[in-house]
């Protein structure tokens, strides 16, 4: 069963070309932000961790435990963060993102649908759903 939270610690290293992210615990996942915008940086963090997560999840890879913050050993430029993310949200949030489909008509089905205002593609939605027997997720 999925978890709806997951807290891991990210490693702001403030350097002259901007702010670098680090997981240590997340090979893979590193956000960054513009010089002195720590602000981004958290947020850039947030999103990066969701993302990272989510992806862990859809390859039923195994989510590790977080490393505690004391045992980090950090240089002078770094400071650690606590970054949590709430999934459920993340995880309806891509899941219901439009994907583009071609559909091909005959001309003359077209031009009819167009002369009546039809929204071919919700039209395509509710059909496929029917014919899937399945609802939105």
């Amino acid at each position: 069963m999925l978890k709806n939270r997951y807290c891991y610690v990210a490693i702001f290293s403030y350097d002259d070309d901007g702010i670098s992210i680090e997981f240590p615990d997340l090979p893979g996942c590193y956000p960054c932000a513009d010089k002195e915008d720590t602000d981004m940086a958290l947020k850039n963090a947030k999103e990066a961790l969701g993302l990272h997560i989510w992806g862990m999840e859809q390859d039923n890879e195994e989510i590790p435990q977080p490393t505690t913050i004391t045992s980090l050993h950090l240089e002078d430029n770094q400071i650690a963060v606590l970054i949590d993310v709430f999934m459920p949200p993340i995880r309806e949030r891509i899941n219901n993102k439009f994907v583009k489909k071609t559909l091909s008509l005959p001309a003359w089905l077209a031009a009819k649908a167009d002369e009546y205002g039809v929204n071919c593609s919700k039209i395509f939605q509710n059909a496929l759903m029917e014919y899937l027997d399945t609802h939105k997720q």
